[in-house]
């Protein structure tokens, strides 16, 4: 869905992506004008319902960006990261917060700047872990149930992380 023509990007997103959307929404009013506005009405609800998360998920970002030079990001979560990049990848992602897609352009910016796939898709994972909500599971199943489950979930981040780095240098061997 990307890629360069040109030395120019052609991603459809920003105001091409918008106006799409206001087309679709444009036809769908002419052809059902009752299901164009429960859909706009729908739409309208999750951005209200995400906004917080989105506004918080910003300014973690410009906070990130402006004390983080990609030296240090690439020292941290790129390639020769070691442990410390997948501790750093499983913890982001078990205290993050909010709708995974709110998390999306940071991470392109962070892989943009160097950080390695495998961290990214172990955050991504790992953010089934959701502390907020441990206080519960664990008066539902009990701590012993709690605390294996949130360790397979931490174990399979890493597995399916490492398994990204191998499928994405495909030269690498495991070892």
């Amino acid at each position: 869905m990307t890629g360069e023509k040109g030395g120019r990007r052609t991603r459809l997103r920003g105001i091409p992506f918008f106006l799409l959307v206001a087309t679709a929404y444009t036809i769908l009013f002419f052809h059902d004008r009752n299901q164009a506005l429960l859909a706009l009405h729908r739409g309208g609800t999750i951005l209200v319902r995400i906004l917080p998360v989105l506004v918080v998920v910003i300014l973690f970002t410009g906070l990130v960006n402006y004390l983080l030079r990609p030296g240090q990001i690439v020292k941290h979560l790129g390639k020769g990261s070691g442990l410390r990049g997948w501790l750093i990848a499983l913890m982001a992602g078990v205290i993050s917060h909010g709708p995974m897609y709110v998390w999306y352009p940071m991470i392109q910016d962070l892989r943009s700047q160097g950080t390695r796939d495998g961290l990214i898709v172990a955050f991504l994972y790992a953010r089934a872990i959701k502390v907020p909500f441990l206080p519960l599971m664990i008066d539902y199943f009990g701590l012993g149930f709690t605390l294996v489950l949130s360790c397979y979930i931490l174990l399979g981040s890493f597995i399916q992380g490492w398994i990204m780095e191998l499928l994405s240098e495909p030269g690498r061997r495991a070892g």
